[in-house]
């Protein structure tokens, strides 16, 4: 017990000098933790009940966890390393076990807290209690305080040249420099928030970090951090207000079925249905379920709502697309909604006077519900776990709602804050999926209670829950969400063995692998944006250049299929037999591959080892807009054209098939019989070799005049037999969009 005895002698002696030399020691040797601390109550506490291995903040943080959880400071230590109290393993560093402690109470603490209280991210001590837990993982010992405040103090990392948002850089730099506390990084962030479910996510915490410290140089200050956490209870509570009935629209809402969002509830800003060249204004909500839109009537009421379905497997597609009057592509701010249960794709347009922010938003959240229900349907989740998955979508989507209007920032692609969307996005972003799987189904078995586990726990020792909470009880206690009785598992209370401390899970671990492949992903994409042009005579002349080692092949080909030089053409055609003759004709596209690869090792072994150099492409002239557009017209007609030969070609083959023209088909007939016959008993080697032959001794100056006459009777044969008859007849009036509504 020598090192319980050192770690409480300060108070367990508090009026013995001796006692507490030692923790008064400590707080000389480091700078004052008043700057991190919430207020003069948490610095004094730290003064009061130092313990040696944790620095002043870490000391305090730890006493103000044991405070919440209504336990002793000896009993949690104790909890956390019960064998340290016989020994202490003199191969764990101070700074491990110091963060290691922290960890854990700060989980502790935050699981109690969370359980208590479900307006807790309204308190400001909540804000700061969160926060001094992440400046106390940072620093946990004295030593590493000392230079993080050395760090401070010196001025690194105040300079922030990022630009970044306009909407709270100048502001918040001025308030740093006024405040003057630490900042907390990225690690202690993504240890600490993600165990309130509402503040964070493991997955997506780094990038709602880097959200949050857009224009603070990798560094979150907590007035930013208190300004995030108002901003969510603002959001969670008009969500809840919502779900409770206030401002809610009149939807037949399923079990377990929560309204995320609402645009259009006010008439004067709806949104725009778009479907074929007919428009509706209404309003549109989401759920975690379903898009339900309202449209407005003539006396600005709501009709009946359409339900898009999200949740079933209709090969749902959504995209962003642009609209206008009459299906003209003029407004690049509407999504489409397409799948097997409509006969048309449905636009929904988000008017905006500048940008398309709104849509790109809506876009976002409804692709991250579609990919929650992929998730569930790929691993079979029900029950508990399904409501899970769409609790961990539904506060991933409440958080970026929370970023876009706090901080007008939508993150996007690999660095958006959206669980479901993230993980589909991100290069090897299955294994991300499995292992929530299985924790998902760990989560479970710990809830359904387990005599092994319950057989660790002993009567004195303290019992802690589950430090991180899943997203379905909290939406449960913020009135979210209603889970029925047999899909509500009772939380079991475990031991501490059950909490993992100072290690990665399984998803951070496939997070981290990974978000390492994206980085390639994205210099890849960089390359992209580069050579990607508009002009389509440009991009064609780019198809060029790039294709001319083949056009060239092609034309080498072509003239010696021509014969123009008879010994050349000779001299390949005996080559071609002499290769079909050994059998090697199987093996030119084997040794093309081989080649290649021969090609790319020497490249990677003994080139330059630079950059590819680029590509020179001589650009044509630039056309003028009326030669563009009668160049276009041009190609329609060309397309035109080939489609209506296409077209007769197919009607010309029905009516063979229909025997409409009895002579023609009787031919047909014969020379489908001879060659069945021919690949029925005649190897494809020979069969492949004579097609060849026929193709390239074609113009050969002893055939010429045959093939030329074949080639003839042949046309002569073609425009004799007749095309089968076509009545086109007129589509049905669609033009009554609300009448199939009604049929619905």
């Amino acid at each position: 017990m020598g090192l319980f005895d050192g770690l409480f002698s300060g108070r367990r002696v508090e009026g013995s000098r001796k006692a507490s030399a030692v923790p008064s020691a400590a707080m000389d040797e480091s700078p004052a933790p008043a700057a991190a601390m919430d207020d003069a109550a948490a610095a004094s506490s730290s003064q009061h009940y130092g313990i040696p291995p944790l620095s002043p903040t870490a000391a305090s943080v730890v006493h103000r966890c044991a405070r919440i959880a209504g336990v002793p400071v000896e009993q949690l230590v104790r909890r956390f390393e019960p064998e340290q109290a016989e020994q202490p393993s003199p191969l764990t560093p101070p700074p491990v076990y110091a963060r290691s402690l922290v960890e854990y109470c700060s989980y502790v603490a935050l699981r109690a807290e969370t359980r208590r209280r479900h307006d807790h991210l309204e308190d400001r001590d909540f804000h700061s209690l969160t926060y001094d837990m992440m400046l106390a993982w940072e620093a946990p010992d004295q030593e590493t305080e000392a230079e993080l405040q050395k760090a401070v103090f010196s001025g690194d990392g105040t300079d922030d040249d990022d630009g970044g948002s306009i909407f709270y850089s100048s502001p918040t730099q001025m308030a740093i420099q006024v405040d003057g506390r630490r900042t907390v990084g990225p690690e202690a962030f993504a240890k600490i928030a993600p165990a309130c479910p509402a503040v964070a996510h493991p997955i997506t915490v780094r990038n709602l970090f880097d959200a949050l410290t857009n224009s603070t140089g990798g560094r979150l200050h907590f007035l930013i951090y208190h300004k995030y956490l108002k901003s969510l209870d603002k959001v969670l509570s008009s969500a809840r207000r919502i779900s409770g009935g206030h401002k809610a629209p009149d939807l037949d809402l399923s079990d377990g079925e929560v309204v995320l969002d609402i645009f259009g509830a006010a008439t004067t800003q709806p949104v725009l249905q778009h479907i074929g060249t007919s428009t509706w204004p209404g309003r549109l909500t989401l759920t975690n379920h379903a898009l339900y839109f309202e449209a407005i009537g003539v006396d600005f009421s709501y009709g009946d709502a359409v339900v898009y379905d999200l949740a079933k497997d209709l090969k749902q597609c959504v995209k962003r697309e642009s609209t206008g009057p009459w299906g003209a592509h003029l407004f690049d701010k509407a999504v489409m909604y397409k799948s097997s249960s409509i006969s048309e794709p449905v636009f929904f347009e988000f008017p905006q006077f500048k940008g398309h922010s709104r849509r790109d938003y809506w876009f976002a959240v409804i692709k991250e519900v579609l990919h929650a229900h992929k998730f569930i349907r790929r691993y079979k989740l029900a029950n508990f776990q399904k409501a899970e998955a769409l609790s961990v979508a539904t506060l991933g989507i409440l958080r970026y709602r929370t970023v876009k209007e706090g901080f007008h920032i939508l993150p996007a692609y690999f660095k958006t804050t959206l669980a479901f969307s993230l993980a589909e996005k991100l290069p090897k972003g299955d294994k991300i999926l499995e292992a929530l799987y299985g924790q998902l189904k760990q989560h479970c078995s710990r809830f359904r209670g387990s005599d092994d586990l319950a057989a660790q726990s002993s009567s004195d020792d303290l019992t802690l829950v589950d430090p991180f909470p899943l997203s379905a009880h909290t939406l449960v206690r913020m009135g979210l969400l209603t889970l029925k009785e047999e899909d509500n598992p009772e939380e079991r209370d475990f031991a501490a063995g059950d909490v993992q401390i100072g290690g990665t899970s399984s998803v951070q671990m496939a997070l981290e692998r990974s978000v390492g492949y994206s980085g390639r992903v994205e210099a890849a994409r960089a390359t992209l944006d580069q050579v990607k042009v508009e002009d389509i005579d440009t991009n064609v002349a780019v198809l060029k250049e790039l294709l001319f080692p083949l056009i060239e092949i092609g034309k080498r080909l072509l003239f010696l299929a021509e014969w123009e030089d008879p010994l050349k053409s000779y001299v390949f055609l005996l080559c071609f037999l002499y290769i079909a003759y050994k059998g090697f004709i199987w093996y030119i596209v084997p040794g093309f591959l081989l080649g290649s690869t021969v090609f790319m090792l020497w490249n990677k072994y003994h080139g330059d080892m630079q950059l590819i150099e680029a590509f020179e492409v001589t650009t044509p002239p630039r056309r003028r807009t009326v030669e563009q557009l009668l160049a276009l017209q041009e190609a329609i007609s060309q397309l035109e054209a080939h489609v209506q030969a296409g077209n007769i070609f197919l009607l010309k083959l029905r009516s063979l098939m229909l025997a409409a023209f009895p002579q023609s088909t009787n031919k047909v007939v014969v020379a489908m019989l001879s060659a069945a016959t021919v690949f029925a008993f005649l190897p494809f080697r020979s069969i492949l070799v004579f097609i060849l032959l026929e193709t390239y001794t074609r113009h050969m100056p002893m055939r010429k005049k045959s093939s030329e006459k074949l080639v003839r009777r042949l046309r002569e044969w073609w425009l004799r037999i007749p095309a089968a008859p076509v009545q086109l007849l007129r589509p049905h009036d669609t033009r009554r969009w609300r009448s199939r509504l009604r049929s619905r």
